[in-house]
């Protein structure tokens, strides 16, 4: 391996990195949109990204430690580091165009996530107080001193989705 694979390991984990912005962007507009039903969906889809992303980082970081050796950089370096010691102005192009792009990907992915785990927050607290409102009828005595069921308080839900 060199610098060419590296490159290409490097290009599939952006590929990938992008499709998983997308689809956390997917799951927001569906939490904005109150969209429950596919939730568990585009969260599958996340997960299934995020699996394949894995190995092309397992393959990104073997390639790195070819290239590192090659270049005479230790075999644990940072990307940052290949750059540094990358053989020609070409090579140090190539690698510091794609860690800019890697790291606006991953600060895209941090907001859009962070988002996503607010409106989840909201959602679940929404729904629990729907639950508290709605109550539920507790065990009490009639005048005759025989057990009865007490009265829930009303509640109005909207059934329709």
């Amino acid at each position: 391996m060199g610098a060419n694979e590296l490159s290409a390991a490097l290009w599939r984990q952006r590929e990938l990195l992008d499709l998983l912005l997308f689809k956390y962007d997917t799951e927001h507009l569906l939490l904005a949109a109150g969209k429950s039903r596919w939730i568990p969906r585009a969260t599958h889809e996340v997960e299934a990204v995020i699996e394949q992303l894995q190995t092309a980082s397992l393959r990104t970081s073997v390639a790195m430690v070819d290239v590192a050796d090659e270049w005479g950089v230790e075999a644990d370096a940072k990307l940052r580091a290949v750059i540094d010691a990358a053989p020609t102005p070409v090579w140090k192009g190539i690698f510091t165009t794609h860690l800019e792009a890697l790291a606006a990907l991953s600060n895209d992915i941090k907001a859009v996530r962070s988002q996503n785990d607010t409106l989840l927050r909201q959602a679940l607290r929404s729904t629990q107080e729907m639950l508290n409102a709605i109550g539920s009828p507790t065990d009490t005595y009639t005048p005759d001193g025989v057990p009865g069921r007490g009265t829930a308080t009303p509640a109005l839900v909207d059934t329709k989705v």
